[in-house]
């Protein structure tokens, strides 16, 4: 089985998926659509793809992806911790404290704002693709004076040293991968995972006045738990939205079609994304 991710080598996504797909080939893609398009044309059986950061909120890209241009099954959902570590060049380890560079992904930087602004306010901070990306940089740049923020797996890809371990400000600190497959797909076995989730996306009728208060009725009454609704543009003008509703349960033959058809009902439009196992994965360090 070929799984994709998003690249390059030792990305967290790559971490995520080595966590859970331990003999599977692996292929990385430069971009979230690039991944999901793999999976879409029968590249790859499975991609997997950040979908939402526990400080820095949803991967817009992603969802829009998922919603608007592909209609591919989310089939599991990885939650993975995520530990940023700074590091740097063998022959820069006992200078580490006087770079005046860091490269890494933007979230990246804007999660460990603090450690940055208390120990290294001095150096310059530049965004690149990716926290892999920012260590392949440092290991093919020994002569700079700087300095990346990734995880242990990037360190250990590109020969890098750790100088500074866990500098993100936050200790909850995790990302939620999702995983995609255009055929069916059996996670719950591959897990071991029990726990199981419903995503929906759910299109208002428009002017109708508390149409978001009857559907999220449809739930109540029927004593089914959300564990997160956001609203997304349509991008079919200001002030168009649909709605992403995570159910805390699995796909069912009574429950959940009865809310689907009381939606309906109202003049609501509701596309089931998929209903799947969630697992969290743990780090050794």
């Amino acid at each position: 089985m070929k799984v994709g991710y998003l690249g390059p080598k030792a990305t967290f996504s790559e971490l995520a998926v080595k966590k859970v797909f331990q003999r599977c080939e692996l292929a990385s893609f430069r971009t979230i659509p690039e991944c999901i398009e793999a999976v879409a044309g029968n590249k790859v059986e499975l991609a997997v793809v950040p979908l939402e950061n526990a400080l820095e909120g949803s991967v817009n890209i992603t969802l829009d992806y998922l919603t608007q241009e592909v209609h591919i099954p989310i089939v599991g959902e990885i939650t993975l911790p995520i530990r940023q570590h700074l590091m740097v060049h063998p022959e820069n380890i006992d200078k580490w404290e006087k770079v005046n560079k860091i490269y890494s992904h933007s979230h990246a930087i804007a999660q460990c704002h603090k450690f940055i602004h208390s120990h290294l306010h001095e150096a310059e901070v530049e965004n690149v693709s990716s926290t892999a990306a920012a260590a392949k940089m440092i290991m093919e740049a020994p002569d700079l004076n700087a300095a990346a923020i990734a995880n242990e797996l990037a360190a250990e890809e590109y020969g890098l040293m750790i100088v500074q371990r866990n500098i993100h400000d936050f200790d909850y600190n995790h990302t939620k991968f999702v995983v995609l497959s255009v055929n069916p797909f059996d996670f719950q076995t591959l897990s071991g995972s029990n726990h199981y989730k419903t995503t929906l996306m759910v299109t208002l009728p428009s002017d109708q006045a508390g149409a978001l208060h009857q559907v999220l009725s449809a739930f109540a009454w029927r004593k089914i738990n959300l564990s997160k609704i956001e609203s997304r543009p349509m991008k079919t003008g200001i002030g168009n939205y649909f709605f992403i509703i995570d159910l805390e349960m699995k796909h069912d033959e009574v429950l959940i079609p009865g809310a689907i058809a009381e939606m309906e009902a109202l003049g609501c439009s509701v596309k089931l994304l998929g209903s799947y196992p969630s697992i969290m994965v743990e780090l050794n360090n």
